[in-house]
């Protein structure tokens, strides 16, 4: 078979992006696992990293967990339904993905810091500066771009004569939902939750605007490392991170290949 010109042309262009993006991840585990071995396993074994990195995951988990139970009825409206500021509503929506990740971390200082417009009145019982409820917040503004745009594009793949004849059967609007909608636009949701889990482990900037560096996050740790002790020491934490993120990702995008090739 003749591989046509502007296949070799995507071909080429494809591998200089992904040369991009490749050459910086094994560089580093390159540099890691040849210079400073011993390092990295001194790393993966400190509870201190491992606490960093756990409670990365954790709190991302849970930023996903709440724009799942509030995101994902908003996107089955943005997808389903005509009405006035739709666009609008869209468009709030992507906001955080073009908002810096400083000015991220200042806005919501100003709303859930020990005086801002939720975190003053809620203090006596809830603290979102040094504690876990304000790690979920910022990871939760920056990541949830992510699942609610996917779970959208998921509804709006769903054809709804399915949820129609499902009413004319005499299944409510949310039985509908649930047994119809919800079950084929699933793929895309997990989709997008791994993208947003991803997004929100990453975060830094936002967070230690808000949080401060206590409760360290895994990202915190790895710039106090860096500047505090050099480069390998910030690189220890980063590769333990990427090995441990790079399982779980790889492990749920595995399942959501298989998820895929059973519709």
């Amino acid at each position: 078979m003749r591989i046509g010109k502007t296949t070799i042309l995507f071909a080429v262009l494809g591998a200089l992006i992904l040369a991009i993006i490749i050459i910086p991840i094994a560089n580093i585990f390159i540099e890691q696992f040849a210079f400073d071995l011993g390092g990295f396993f001194s790393a993966i074994i400190d509870s201190a990293v491992l606490g960093a990195v756990g409670l990365s995951c954790f709190a991302a988990f849970l930023a996903v967990l709440v724009t799942s139970v509030f995101g994902v009825p908003l996107s089955y409206l943005l997808a389903r339904k005509e009405f006035r500021g739709k666009g609008f509503i869209g468009g709030i929506v992507d906001l955080p993905m073009s908002i810096p990740h400083v000015a991220a971390g200042i806005m919501l200082l100003t709303v859930f810091g020990r005086h801002g417009l939720i975190g003053g009145p809620v203090s006596p019982f809830l603290r979102f500066e040094g504690a876990l409820p304000g790690i979920v917040v910022a990871m939760l503004f920056v990541s949830a771009p992510f699942l609610i745009n996917s779970a959208r594009e998921g509804f709006q793949s769903v054809d709804p004569r399915l949820e129609k004849v499902a009413r004319s059967l005499g299944a409510t609007e949310w039985g509908a939902f649930w047994r119809v909608a919800f079950p084929l636009a699933l793929p895309q949701i997990l989709s997008g939750a791994i993208m947003s889990w991803a997004r929100a482990i990453s975060e830094f900037a936002a967070v230690i605007m808000l949080v401060g560096f206590f409760p360290m996050i895994a990202p915190g740790m790895i710039w106090d490392k860096f500047y505090s002790e050099g480069l390998y020491a910030g690189m220890r934490v980063a590769v333990v991170l990427l090995v441990i993120t790079l399982a779980a990702f790889v492990g749920l995008k595995s399942l959501m290949g298989r998820m895929y090739a059973e519709r």
